[in-house]
């Protein structure tokens, strides 16, 4: 009949779209990129700065491609570009836009980090970096979602000195009279010191005088 035909139909569409879905959920979740939970990092001019970027594979990884890219109002440049073979590998740098760039980061021992940091910070480094990877195993090719987007503006002036001039005065003026009370107990002690065996010796002397006339 066709009624039942076509529900034969359908049923089987159902059961291949749902056998699809369970093929395919590991590999949507088989890698998670995190860069912390600050995705706003304040900078100073001419200090350095670490962008954090770390990954967690379900699965593992085979011939990871990872790269960093920076993005402000008219620039979009690759700062850092390389590839990871699996778990055991440290990660390769096959190009680096910026020698101020380092790759902090090992994905050795299950750290999974590809963090980089970036020194002698200028003005015009301000915008947004982003940490990319492709390839997950069991899908070369698919591309893992990428990390939220770092961003961090710098202050308009280098860091000011904290002047302690008033707090050193306050601290050497309570240690003086922390010192003048401990120097006058002292003198008190030894003077009561003095008069106590002063007190003993005509005490002494009394006697030896009584005894003499006795």
């Amino acid at each position: 009949m066709p009624g039942a035909r076509d529900q034969g139909a359908a049923r089987a569409r159902w059961l291949g779209i749902g056998l699809l879905g369970l093929f395919l959920l590991p590999v949507s979740l088989s890698l998670e990129v995190s860069v912390g939970k600050a995705t706003t990092i304040y900078a100073v001019n001419g200090t350095e700065i670490l962008l954090p970027c770390t990954f967690s594979s379900c699965f593992g990884f085979e011939n990871l491609h990872f790269w960093w890219s920076y993005n402000s109002s008219d620039t979009y440049k690759i700062l850092i570009d390389g590839t990871v073979k699996n778990e055991k590998s440290d990660p390769k740098v096959k190009l680096k836009d910026d020698d101020r760039i380092t790759l902090e980061g090992s994905t050795k021992e299950k750290m999974n980090n590809i963090s980089i940091s970036l020194k002698n910070l200028e003005f015009s480094d301000t915008g947004k970096y982003t940490c990319h990877l492709l390839g997950c195993r069991g899908a070369p090719g698919d591309s893992c979602s990428p990390s939220p987007p770092l961003f961090f503006p710098f202050s308009d002036h280098e860091v000011e000195e904290v002047d302690n001039t008033v707090t050193l005065i306050i601290l050497g003026v309570v240690g003086g009279v922390i010192g003048l009370l401990i120097f006058i107990l002292l003198v008190k002690k030894f003077i009561a010191f003095i008069i106590k065996k002063t007190q003993e010796k005509k005490s002494g002397e009394i006697m030896r005088f009584c005894i003499q006339k006795l």
